[in-house]
């Protein structure tokens, strides 16, 4: 048989056959089509984004922080544009030249921007911080990928170590740390934008439009502090000169005005560059230590216990009594120094002047009807605790305030009469130098405590300005007379102690009490021969404008800590605000 030929009707199925097969590819792609561009386009749009669009942070220019020059007001911290070069290791090539260059512009050995370029494990390492804008635009011109920048700004202090404990500084990572800077982080920082740059293929930035901005960023606020930079200067190195004169370890100051709480300087002694942080070795230097250090305040208390005293009715200000000159209370023996003149009729000016424990204790025996018991020493408590606020945070604009220690009133079986005969004259109970500034000056402007501050306004990026007002935290401290009273009680003092040049008490109101506190032990008990040396006391005319407290740590020039090292600074302070900073004198003897 011949071969045999396909009928016309074999070749149509044949043909349909591979149309059909035509037809199902077709679809497939239609429907692989219509699976990426519809339902998997998020997806895949935002794989695409992650390679060629990149969010990058719009760094917020941080407030400015500015303080009082007298009548005018000046930066004190300000703001500088600089760049972090950084690399991404995933997309480098040509490693050696890259490093090389990095080298000669950044400065620093070209094996180690080589590790760094080549570190596996990672797409972000940072190569040189504060770069200056020319040393960018060097670097720029060799158009390498995967090396790229961020624009910061970096905190400028332009009177170097001036107030460095109270304003802190920012840290690498742009966040506030210490002082003023930390405390008002969330207001000095502002809110960082979010820029969507387009880049190439190796990851470099393209030049993004104002359309690619997906976030502006919002400055910081802008804060005006109380301080006066001149008062401060000059506080700042009469306290290094009185620590140097009293050998001392360190030392921290203050200068507070009594009838508003705003503090016009604050130091501590020694101190640091807050540019140069990075320098410091021992980084207790960076806390301020008249609000994170209290310490058993030593004699300076026996003012305060004595307008306790005064405010319950349990003496008057020529009040007198027989002064045994020791006192046995559980077993322990309470006594004055050397200078009290033994046993003998004393009165309250006494009490002050010669610093006598046993009349401090005295005072605390006449809260509790003659004798001390728990009459007295829930008395003296509630002044401790809900009159001078001690023992509490007094909300100063500084982080790691510490609030003290005072003992509870209660019988514990272990000596409470003794313990609470030691906190009437300033030991057994701890304090800060912002505490005690703050109780005494509420005595002296007659019985309103103002909150204790650092910040005066807030100026807002739209130009907005907030004044703070001065916090009134309690009043009827004391009763107005109190302060009237212990004025010319206090005066006594300076002008029985000595100073050079001696002030002229007739033309402006000086007074003040000294204090020299034994140093309690970690193990319990006192060092034999180490104490702090303190000093508190008011500067005015008719009525008190400022209030100093000094604390002088450890001090080795030899005598009374209180007298030897803590009064020469609280006299040197003294003068100064007479003689430079609006001491209004006296219009009445």
């Amino acid at each position: 048989m011949g071969p045999q030929h396909n009928s016309p009707s074999m070749s149509v199925k044949r043909t349909n056959v591979w149309y059909v097969i035509l037809l199902v590819i077709i679809s497939c792609f239609m429907l692989r089509a219509f699976y990426l561009q519809v339902i998997r386009y998020d997806f895949y749009k935002r794989a695409a984004a992650s390679d060629q669009l990149k969010e990058y942070e719009i760094p917020a220019e941080r407030g400015t922080i500015t303080a009082h020059m007298g009548d005018s007001t000046v930066p004190i911290v300000l703001n500088e544009k600089l760049y972090t070069i950084f690399a991404d290791p995933g997309i480098i090539k040509k490693p050696d030249e890259v490093a090389s260059t990095l080298s000669d512009l950044l400065g620093g050995k070209p094996s180690d921007y080589k590790e760094k370029i080549t570190r596996s494990g990672t797409r972000y390492v940072v190569l040189q911080r504060k770069v200056s804008k020319a040393v960018k635009v060097k670097l720029f011109a060799h158009k390498y990928a995967g090396i790229g920048s961020e624009e910061q700004q970096y905190r400028t202090y332009p009177n170097g170590q001036l107030a460095a404990q109270l304003l802190g500084f920012v840290n690498n990572e742009g966040v506030g740390s210490y002082g003023i800077e930390q405390s008002l982080n969330s207001k000095l920082a502002g809110t960082p934008g979010q820029l969507k740059a387009v880049t190439d293929i190796n990851g470099v930035p393209l030049a993004a439009s104002h359309g690619n901005v997906l976030k502006q960023p919002q400055a910081g606020t802008d804060v005006q502090l109380t301080i006066d930079v001149g008062i401060q200067k000059q506080l700042e190195n009469i306290l290094k000169k009185g620590v140097e004169r009293a050998k001392a370890p360190s030392a921290s100051a203050m200068i507070m005005d009594p009838n508003t709480g705003a503090i016009k300087a604050m130091a501590n002694y020694p101190t640091y560059n807050p540019e140069r942080y990075g320098d410091v070795d021992d980084i207790s230097l960076f806390n301020n230590t008249a609000v994170t250090h209290p310490i058993e305040v030593g004699s300076i208390m026996k003012a305060l216990t004595t307008a306790a005293a005064l405010d319950a009715g349990a003496i008057k200000p020529n009040s007198s009594y027989y002064d045994p000159s020791k006192y046995v209370i559980d077993d322990f023996t309470v006594k004055n120094i050397e200078e009290d003149g033994g046993a003998g009729v004393k009165n309250i000016a006494d009490i002050l002047n010669l610093s006598l424990n046993t009349g401090a204790t005295w005072e605390l025996m006449q809260m509790g009807g003659g004798e001390l018991n728990r009459q007295g020493r829930d008395k003296w408590y509630d002044y401790m605790v809900n009159h001078y606020l001690f023992g509490k945070s007094t909300g100063i604009e500084q982080p790691g305030e510490n609030d003290g220690y005072i003992p509870r009133p209660e019988n514990n079986g272990a000596g409470i009469n003794l313990t609470y005969a030691n906190t009437a004259f300033g030991q057994a109970m701890t304090a800060n130098v912002v505490q005690m500034g703050a109780a005494l000056s509420a005595v002296l402007n007659g019985g309103t405590y103002y909150q204790p501050h650092l910040v005066e306004q807030y100026t807002a990026p739209n130009g907005s300005v907030a004044t703070q007002k001065p916090k009134i935290v309690k009043t009827n401290v004391v009763s107005p007379q109190v302060g009237k009273d212990l004025i010319p009680l206090l005066e006594y003092v300076v002008n029985k102690h000595s100073f050079s040049p001696k002030f002229d008490q007739n033309t402006y109101a000086v007074g003040g009490k000294t204090g020299t506190a034994q140093i309690a032990k970690p193990t319990g008990g006192y060092e034999d021969d180490e104490y702090n040396g303190t000093y508190m006391g008011f500067v005015g005319g008719d009525h008190p404008q400022y209030v100093i407290v000094v604390f002088v740590n450890k001090p080795k020039i030899g005598g009374y800590a209180g007298s030897m090292a803590a009064q020469p600074i609280f006299g040197d302070l003294a003068h100064m605000l007479i003689d430079d900073y609006g001491v209004t004198p006296k219009t009445k003897n």
